[in-house]
């Protein structure tokens, strides 16, 4: 019964920003974890960050540390995606999902439940 909707996706221009958004229901997570991933064309689903439920915990990916920022509303359940200085490698399929493992979860495949995803295009 969760469901994860992202929305916020757009085309944006190299060194403009976006915030994406991510809706969760059905359930509050007291324990676990949220991450953003994100998919290119012929490209691996890539992990992007992560904030863990109970101690606000960040981890962010190597490729966009410094310019992305994750970030919970929790009495409203909604996790965020700030997005700045984008760039064109930065054009991909971006998904939000949740983990019931506490730690550090950088592998999509360790992810339960997930959203269906927004698309961002950064042109050049």
């Amino acid at each position: 019964q969760v469901q994860l909707v992202e929305s916020g996706g757009g085309l944006v221009q190299t060194g403009g920003s976006l915030r994406l958004s991510c809706a969760v229901s059905g359930r509050t997570f007291s324990s676990g974890t949220m991450g953003w991933f994100r998919q290119a064309p012929g490209k691996e689903r890539e992990f992007v960050a992560f904030i863990r439920f109970n101690d606000d915990i960040t981890y962010y990916s190597e490729s966009v540390k410094g310019r992305f920022a994750i970030s919970r509303d929790g009495p409203k359940n909604t996790y965020y995606l700030e997005m700045n200085s984008l760039k064109p490698d930065d054009t991909a399929v971006y998904y939000c999902a949740v983990s019931l493992v506490f730690g550090r979860v950088t592998t999509w495949r360790d992810y339960m439940y997930w959203g269906q995803g927004t698309q961002v295009i950064v042109s050049s």
